[in-house]
Parts: structure tokens; C-alpha cells; sequence
């Protein structure tokens, strides 16, 4: 098994691809809407298109999968998504909402198919396998913003999207050097980001689960917010592109640092009793988020990153202790659908309130609803 380890930093690195394309354009959508003359509520949209576009392709490369071979149908969505990437070269700026969403169908194909991969190959160390793979995929989160920053600041916003396909190139290569599948059936297509709509409207019947479903969105809300219009406040102070993107890094950084622990307390204390502490957290640090600048910025920047990270991590083992047998698959498979949703309508929603009523606004009302939710959740049975 241990000379098979190989093929986890590859399929790693293809789903570092999608968390890579995603943010590194998002940390720089302010410097976009500048250029173009767009308003916030669109900077919002352009955002969302990503996730939307990844949450209606799934299922379609799911089925595309069954019939032509995961192995396959992986390496078309990586070549999508540097079609989709190289386009915004060649076509007028104003259309980089199209660009976003061919970036997001390449992007539902090999995230989908790269993760359902590790199980495909390896039987005995999954679980290392998967350590490897998510640690390398999450570092697309940390290290986007600040090349990104880095890039549009040193030369302009169309070097995103070279960067974007190089990465892409770079998978294709590497993805051809994965052996062969001689069985890549439904059966393994056992990802907690595929999607099924029967199972999905089943949840709405589950009084057990639809509650937890509802937090995962609520948290996913909150990542869209950080990750999409904090660069927007950050923009707002006159901060340069690489200030934004370090700034972001260090939300993204805290995100992913706080998960291994918020592990191990979810085995100790309850996840419901941390889940509750983790999205005050966020609430609270998105609504004093926009009267702050400096060290205090980066303090509740630092403080909302471990919040999302907390509820992440103690939300998903909730959810698979909630699961009824045989269901493990398709409650985490629903859970990713809604992490999708959650990551699309945060953005939408706070776009379209900082357009109707400003930026400080738009802060104050999602991170209030945030609070809302703990109230919510005091009256569901633990």
C-alpha cells in the first residue's frame, strides 16, 4: 500500500484545483468591480455562479461517470476548467460571469470524481489517503488569496486566470500518470459532495436531520461572507489586492488549523454544545467585522475562521453519528449539496443588502441572523 501513497498528492493536487480557481478570483472581485463599474450586489452573484454551477453539473457528471469511467470523466472536467480559465483571456471582461460558471462545471467534475478516486484506489489506508487529500485540497484555500493578491498587484486581474490554468495544466499531467480502473461503478461513487435530488427532498421528511442540514447552510453562509465580501470591506479601507489576500489567507489559515482540534474535542464535549459556541463566534465576528481595521480586523478575521472551522468539523461528526445505517453515504452526501447552497446564498444575500443599504449594513443583518440560529438550535432535541 505504501507505494500507492503517490496517488493521494495527485488527486490532492486535482482537488486543489477547484478550492485554488475559486478563491483566488473571489479575493479579487473588488479590484474587478472597479475596472468594470459593477456593484456590489453583482460582485455577490459572481460569486455564487461558482457554487451554482458546481451544485447543478454534479449530478450530471455523476452520471457521465457511470457510463465513461471516473478516471475519464475527471480529466474532461480538469480540461473545462482551464478552457474556462484561458477563455477570460480572449472575451471582454464583462463576461467573466460566464467564465465563473464553465469554471464551476470543470470545477463539479474533478472535485466530485477526484474525491470518490481515493476510495476507488485505496482500501486498506483510506484514511491516510484522505488525510493527505484534504490537507493538500484546503491548501488551494490558504494559498489563493495571497498569490492571487500578489499577481493582480504586480501585474493586473487577467493573470488570475493564467494562474488558474497553469494549475490546471499541471493536474492534467499529473492525472495521467493515475492508473487504470477496472471498476468505477456508482457503487464507488461514494463522494460527501454527490448529490442525489430524490434523497435530497427526502430530507425536508427527517426531523432529525433537516435541523442539522439548516446549521451546515448558516455556516457555509458565514464562509461565502468571509471569503467573498470580506475583501470588499478590506477593498473599502484602501487596503492594496496582497494586503486583501493576506488578510483572507489568515482566515482561510485559521479555518483549517482549528478542524484537527475541533476534532478532537467533538470526541470529549458535545458537538452540538461546540457547533453552538462556533457559530457565535462567526455571528459575532461578521457583524463587528465592519467597524474595525488593523490588528482588530485581523483579530476577528482570525476569531470567524476558527468559528466556520469549529462548526465544520463538529457539524459533519454530528451528521454521521445522526445517520442511519446504510446512510452514511447519502447523509454526507446531502451535507455537501448543502455546503454547496450555503456557500452560494452568502454572497447573494449580502450582496444584495449592502447594494440596498451599504456594506456596514449588509454585516450587521447576516451576522445577525447567524445569532438567530442559536435560538434555533436551543429548541431541537440533542
Amino acid at each position: 500500500m505504501r507505494t500507492k501513497i503517490y496517488i493521494a498528492f495527485i488527486l490532492g493536487f486535482i482537488g486543489f484545483v477547484t478550492s485554488f480557481g475559486a478563491h483566488i478570483v473571489t479575493v479579487n472581485l473588488p479590484t474587478y468591480a472597479k475596472g468594470v463599474g459593477i456593484g456590489l450586489a453583482m460582485i455577490g452573484v459572481l460569486i455564487a455562479i461558482y457554487d451554482l454551477a458546481e451544485i447543478v453539473s454534479k449530478p450530471i457528471f455523476g452520471a457521465i461517470a457511470d457510463r465513461q469511467g471516473m478516471k475519464r470523466t475527471m480529466i474532461v472536467g480538469i480540461v473545462v476548467f482551464i478552457f474556462a480559465s484561458l477563455l477570460y483571456l480572449i472575451v471582454p471582461p464583462t463576461l467573466l460571469l460566464l467564465v465563473r460558471f464553465l469554471q464551476g462545471v470543470g470545477a463539479a467534475a474533478l472535485s466530485a470524481v477526484s474525491l470518490a478516486l481515493v476510495a476507488t484506489y485505496f482500501k486498506g489506508n483510506r484514511g491516510r489517503a484522505y488525510g493527505i487529500y484534504n490537507a493538500i485540497k484546503g491548501a488551494g484555500y490558504v494559498i489563493s488569496p495571497m498569490v492571487g493578491g500578489y499577481l493582480v498587484f504586480k501585474s493586473n486581474f487577467s493573470s488570475i486566470f493564467i494562474a488558474s490554468a497553469a494549475v490546471g495544466i499541471l493536474a492534467l499531467i499529473f492525472a495521467l500518470f493515475l492508473p487504470k480502473i477496472k471498476n468505477s461503478g456508482r457503487e464507488t461513487l461514494d463522494d460527501d459532495d454527490d448529490f442525489s435530488f430524490k434523497a435530497f427532498i427526502k430530507v425536508f421528511r427527517d426531523p432529525t436531520l433537516f435541523p442539522w442540514y439548516l446549521v451546515i447552510v448558516i455556516n457555509m453562509f458565514f464562509v461565502g461572507i468571509l471569503f467573498g465580501f470580506l475583501p470588499v470591506y478590506v477593498s473599502s479601507l484602501g487596503y492594496t489586492p496582497l494586503q486583501s489576500g493576506l488578510i483572507i489567507s489568515v482566515v482561510a489559515l485559521s479555518y483549517l488549523l482549528i478542524q484537527p482540534i475541533a476534532g478532537m474535542l467533538a470526541d470529549k464535549k458535545n458537538p452540538v454544545t461546540l457547533i453552538k459556541i462556533g457559530l457565535i463566534m462567526s455571528a459575532l465576528s461578521v457583524i463587528f467585522i465592519p467597524f474595525t481595521h488593523g490588528i482588530s480586523l485581523i483579530f476577528l478575521s482570525i476569531l470567524a475562521g476558527i468559528g466556520v472551522g469549529t462548526v465544520w468539523t463538529n457539524s459533519d461528526t454530528l451528521m454521521s453519528t445522526l445517520a442511519k445505517e446504510g446512510k452514511l453515504g447519502e447523509t454526507m452526501g446531502i451535507a455537501g449539496s448543502f455546503k454547496e447552497f450555503g456557500d452560494m446564498v452568502g454572497p447573494l444575500l449580502i450582496g444584495l443588502l449592502s447594494q440596498a443599504f451599504g456594506l456596514t449594513s449588509g454585516f450587521l443583518i447576516c451576522g445577525g441572523l447567524g445569532l438567530l440560529s442559536i435560538l434555533f438550535i436551543q429548541k431541537i432535541k440533542n
